[in-house]
């Protein structure tokens, strides 16, 4: 019996928990063009911020990795410190790619709320 209830508890939990959202419904609002319009703006501008990040970060990993493959030919016996050096790096130009990524979502999402 307690196996039936346990799973019963649980199931009517979830549903609880899947309809809180309808719950927080608001009212309708009416459409303002003037919000759609700074909503367009948002997400040209959130859609160039992640494309100048892929794009320049794409370029530094390019330039990173090649500077490290000509240190790594003229010096062989420094490769495992080159290899450490060009990782970190990579990690590093990575993580500004993401960053932006980070400000995009933000800047479409903040802009999301206020389209009506």
């Amino acid at each position: 019996m307690t196996k039936y209830l346990k799973s019963l508890t649980t199931l009517s939990l979830f549903f609880i928990l899947m309809n809180m959202p309808l719950l927080a419904q608001q009212e309708e609002k009416t459409f303002n063009p003037q919000m759609a319009s700074l909503f367009k703006l948002a997400m040209i501008v959130g859609g160039a911020i992640i494309t100048l990040a892929a794009a320049a970060g794409a370029y530094c990993q390019a330039k990173a990795i090649s500077s490290a493959c000509e240190g790594i030919s003229r010096n062989p016996a420094g490769s495992p410190t080159i290899r450490f050096i060009l990782i970190l790096g990579l990690v590093l130009i990575e993580t500004l790619v993401i960053y932006a990524l980070f400000i995009a979502i933000f800047i479409v999402m903040i802009q999301w709320g206020k389209y009506y």
